[in-house]
């Protein structure tokens, strides 16, 4: 069934916005030599975009050449302002960025609920409003929280847990109440998947599984481009699998005898020491024996991974990830094959300590973006 003229005018003025947020400003030729539409379709479109306040003129083309010069189109990158938080144990990070994610302001804060969930809320949400006045921002229009913890799938709210802070939970509702914005609330494995599979380490591959190694264990699972979250909000609770090697087994309520307990930022420093090391640099020493029984600790869980999902590659995120870099990941993935017959390529991330706060902006860019484009 063909569809109706303002059906596709919905989706030609959608795919060039999206031409304009890839490949930058562009003149109406290129979009119609990117588009494949004609020049007459072309102008309407570009036409409606301005009327609509989306897009503008934000220079010429054609300064080298005889004749007019054409003018260039862009995305009106201040008709919307974004805002990204990364909830750790005892911080806060907070970016404000325009339309584009242009980063306008950013600001770093420890939060800790010593004094009581509200003064700890209060911090978080003062930095977040003090941030965005630095930035000359008077409205967010959508912020984005990465957290540790289970999102209800069905909810979209961030679950109880018995290690979670209680100010986790309350910081999003608080920022719902006191903004006039959309807020949207993720795992923080998930969006450093999501900035992985989209500006990091995995841009070139469709299938990945994301490990997480810092103060906690898990994983985030791509599949077809797609992050998979499962049905209770919980692939890739990783640090629960049961591992040989660990005090017993794991529990409904405990992580203690999965993999947690080997690979978490306790236990890679307790295997620093054992091997004589200063934990705080034992990571990138390049201390070959370190490095190998660390490999070898890794390789179980990327192991499993492989042997259930076959994605293919393996990020090590995390702590851990970023600072055992190249030598670490060419470790873990000898050692994996040993493991499994599934070829498994491991690579380190690419983002670092970015990767959390960086998979929040692009998510709270995506759905301003779906909200405002036609």
């Amino acid at each position: 069934m063909a569809a109706s003229p303002s059906t596709a005018r919905a989706i030609n003025d959608r795919l060039a916005l999206r031409l304009l947020q890839d490949e930058g400003p562009l003149t109406a030729t290129q979009l119609k030599t990117l588009t494949g539409l004609s020049r007459p379709t072309v102008a309407d479109l570009v036409e409606r975009l301005r009327e609509s306040g989306l897009v503008h003129v934000v220079g010429e083309s054609g300064a080298e050449r005889r004749g007019p010069n054409a003018k260039l189109y862009g995305i009106v990158a201040d008709r919307a302002h974004l805002a990204a938080l990364d909830v750790r144990t005892r911080s806060v990070s907070v970016t404000v960025s325009d339309l584009l994610g242009v980063t306008l302001a950013e600001a770093s804060a420890p939060v800790g609920d010593d004094g009581g969930t509200g003064p700890a809320v209060e911090k978080a949400v003062t930095l977040l409003e003090r941030t965005a006045k630095e930035a000359g921002v008077d409205r967010l229009h959508t912020v984005a929280v990465g957290a540790p913890g289970l999102i209800d799938p069905a909810t979209g709210e961030l679950r109880d847990s018995a290690k979670l802070p209680a100010w986790h939970r309350r910081l999003v509702a608080v920022l719902q109440e006191r903004l006039p914005a959309r807020v949207l609330v993720e795992n923080e494995t998930n969006l450093a998947a999501f900035a992985e599979l989209r500006e990091g380490a995995a841009r070139d591959r469709d299938d990945f599984v994301l490990l997480w190694l810092g103060q906690g264990v898990g994983a985030a699972v791509v599949l077809d481009g797609r992050l998979r979250r499962g049905a209770s909000g919980g692939a890739g609770e990783i640090g629960f699998l049961p591992v040989p090697g660990t005090s017993g087994l794991p529990s409904a309520t405990g992580c203690d005898g999965g993999f947690h307990e080997l690979a978490c930022t306790a236990a890679v420093e307790a295997l620093a020491v054992e091997h004589g090391l200063d934990p705080e640099t034992a990571l990138g020493s390049g201390h070959g024996p370190f490095l190998d029984a660390l490999a070898r600790r890794l390789a179980v869980g990327t192991a499993a991974v492989a042997s259930v999902l076959d994605p293919g590659c393996v990020v090590l995120g995390g702590e851990t990830g970023h600072q055992g870099g190249t030598g670490l990941a060419a470790r873990v993935e000898a050692e994996a094959a040993r493991l499994s017959p599934l070829r498994t390529e491991v690579r380190p991330t690419a983002l670092g300590d970015t990767a959390v706060l960086r998979g929040a902006l692009l998510l709270a860019r995506d759905a301003a973006q779906d909200e405002l484009f036609p």
